[in-house]
């Protein structure tokens, strides 16, 4: 049985985790152990500091990364997505925490856990309503520049942590910000930028030197990226050993409570769930398109199916799970994905085995955490979402189609101006502006006989043969009631710059589709062209367009035109 027919059965015959259990073997297990460690090592810091990130206590972040992830091995159909906090999804959070009517109402941690709960239940609402293809309404410019806008403002709300300043309030006033700027740590900032370095040399030359020595691809790995792990306990290190908290201010993460979270359904209160509803729509929305796009980059990889309704149950059910255990939202991370997958995870056991590592370390190691410094934790947030940051991306997207290139950079220029929900709001209406503006002014062709063959191509770009009394007319998009009236238009002018033309064919060939609105247009436009003495044609159409013509009288009434089979049948019994 090949990997592809192993992950097509959960969604339809059992659980996906039944389905790659039942051949689960020793040499899988071997993989997903090795797997399941590197990718705790990298949780570790990452859970806390994107919990940081979102503004919320840093346990929030380490038990949004144990029941989650056991709960997506279930239920997911990606066998290597790591499901935990994302810095997408914590950004979106901290923009949700940060509005004056959310503040005002205190509390935090209640409000994120409503975002949770909210999440999941919108997640498995979708996937009632089976609308996993919604993935698909939004486009890859509009998520990238989403992506990037996103990272930048992440970027942003770090730089002040690695230089230890305070969030400035000066407004518009350069020369405030100039005395801010002059009130940085330099012991902070030292740490902050050391930190930077040693993940820079983990995550780029540190791999390129070991692949150098002839070392397997995960021993690379696996030491490459200890990177954030080792920079969390050289900084935690260095402030114990010389009191810097106390001696320099240095910014640390606090008291962690130690031990598993308790089950709890206490996030109630009908106001905070009515105003965290449009940022919990647009949580879940980010998460669901991004965690489906990094679970189908490896699964592609391996032959293996991602089932997108599927993938609603069980990013809805993870949510939910944070929500009841005490966590943040969740979605599926890049970054510790592609390092789970590269460590030779076979399987989600791999997840079990990292989220099993975390919860023992939850129990015993919290008070290793309580020193840990934020610049640490800035420092590993700014190198893993420097390269999300794809403005190059922007110039390529425009320089192939300009649509796509403006939606990819109004969605960034939103996201940074206007907001996360509201830029990328306006990306998707642009999209879907732009589909409708290229739907109302399909591409039409007046098209030529090649001479000495069959085959018919447009007259502006080759040479053919043309009649004098006979235009040709190739469609190149459904009919429908947004395009009818550009196609009457074109078909007037034509017949105006070719006063002798006698017959018109509609060639269907790209024709997939005609509704009732262009159907009685096609109706009037047939008399018209009676009336002046002309005949309507119709060539090379499908097979679901003529079941369509052929339950009215359309047909009938283009007497004394005809319906062609060929174009070549046209060009002979009418030229």
């Amino acid at each position: 049985m090949t990997e592809s027919t192993k992950t097509e059965l959960p969604v339809t015959k059992c659980l996906p985790i039944i389905a790659w259990l039942k051949s689960y073997s020793r040499q899988d297990f071997n993989g997903d152990v090795f797997a399941g460690i590197i990718t705790a090592i990298l949780l570790v810091p990452q859970a806390i500091a994107y919990a940081v990130l979102a503004g919320l206590p840093p346990e929030l972040g380490l038990y949004a990364s144990i029941l989650p992830p056991m709960v997506y091995a279930v239920l997911g159909t990606s066998r290597t997505l790591s499901v935990g906090p994302a810095s997408i999804a914590a950004i979106m959070i901290a923009s949700a925490l940060g509005a004056p009517e959310i503040q005002a109402l205190g509390d935090s941690v209640h409000s994120a856990l409503i975002l949770s709960a909210e999440s999941g239940l919108i997640l498995l609402l979708m996937a009632l309503l089976r609308m996993g293809g919604l993935v698909n309404f939004i486009s890859h410019p509009v998520l990238t520049g989403f992506t990037s806008g996103a990272s930048l403002l992440i970027i942003a709300s770090q730089i002040p942590q690695i230089a230890g300043l305070k969030s400035p309030e000066c407004g518009l006033s350069f020369a405030c910000y100039g005395r801010y700027v002059q009130g940085f740590n330099s012991v902070t900032l030292a740490m902050g930028l050391a930190s930077i370095g040693l993940l820079i040399l983990f995550g780029k030359l540190l791999p390129s030197l070991l692949k150098k020595m002839g070392l397997s691809l995960s021993v690379v790995t696996a030491i490459s990226k200890c990177g954030p792990l080792l920079s969390v306990l050289l900084g935690t290190t260095v402030v114990s050993y010389f009191n810097l908290q106390a001696n320099h201010h240095i910014a640390v993460i606090g008291q962690v409570p130690g031990g598993f979270p308790v089950l709890s359904f206490d996030f109630t209160g009908i106001e905070r769930w009515q105003l965290l509803l449009p940022s919990a729509a647009f949580i879940a929305l980010i998460a669901y398109v991004e965690s489906v796009a990094i679970a189908k980059v490896t699964a592609n990889l391996r032959g293996e199916k991602i089932v997108p309704n599927q993938e609603l149950i069980a990013l809805g059910a993870a949510n939910l799970a944070t929500a009841f255990s005490g966590g943040m939202p969740v979605a599926g991370g890049f970054s510790r994905t592609m390092v789970n997958f590269a460590a030779g995870a076979r399987t989600q056991m791999a997840m079990l085995i990292a989220a099993g590592l975390l919860a023992i370390a939850v129990v015993f190691l919290t008070r290793w955490f309580e020193t840990i410094p934020k610049a640490v934790l800035a420092a590993i947030i700014l190198v893993a979402i420097i390269p999300l940051v794809r403005i190059k991306n922007i110039v390529h997207t425009w320089q192939y189609d300009r649509g796509d290139g403006l939606a990819e950079l109004v969605t960034l220029l939103g996201v940074i101006v206007l907001g996360i929900e509201e830029g990328i709001t306006l990306g998707i209406l642009l999209t879907i502006a732009r589909h409708l503006r290229k739907s109302s002014q399909p591409h039409i062709a007046v098209v030529g006989r090649i001479p000495g063959t069959e085959q018919f191509r447009n007259i502006k770009r080759h040479h053919v043969e043309t009649w004098r009394h006979l235009l040709l007319l190739r469609i190149d998009e459904s009919i429908t009631f947004t395009n009818i009236n550009y196609i009457e238009d074109f078909l007037a002018a034509e017949l105006r710059r070719q006063p002798a033309i006698k017959h018109v064919v509609l060639i269907f060939t790209s024709v997939s589709d005609i509704d009732t609105t262009a159907l009685e247009a096609l109706e009037n436009l047939n008399h018209t062209l009676q009336a002046s003495g002309k005949t309507l044609n119709l060539s090379e159409a499908k097979g679901p367009i003529m079941d369509k013509l052929e339950k009215t009288d359309f047909i009938a009434q283009l007497k004394p035109g005809k319906v062609f089979f060929r174009n070549t049948d046209a060009v002979r019994e009418l030229s």
